[in-house]
């Protein structure tokens, strides 16, 4: 029976401590992608010659939202983590 018990209070502060690690991912993500938008818009790569946006541009646009996407799923399965722990 005591096997159990200690076999449980792991299992939960294994769920809570990956639920603080994707809390951390989210905030990292958040804090630090959004940054970049306006170096990227800034850039001189980032238009043509005609004023219009470039591959440049496009590509790093992407990969900022799909920081924040992931930011918001992580911060959704660690909700769901420590609903689970509790």
């Amino acid at each position: 029976m005591r096997a159990d018990v200690a076999l449980h209070a792991y299992d939960q502060a294994v769920l809570v401590l990956a639920a603080v690690v994707l809390f951390i991912n989210a905030l990292f993500n958040v804090v630090v992608w959004p940054r970049f938008y306006p170096r990227i818009a800034n850039d001189p790569r980032a238009r043509d010659a005609g004023g219009r946006r470039t591959a440049f541009y496009r590509v790093h646009v992407v990969l900022i939202t799909l920081a924040l996407i992931l930011a918001a799923v992580s911060v959704a399965a660690g909700i769901a983590l420590l609903v689970t722990a509790g």
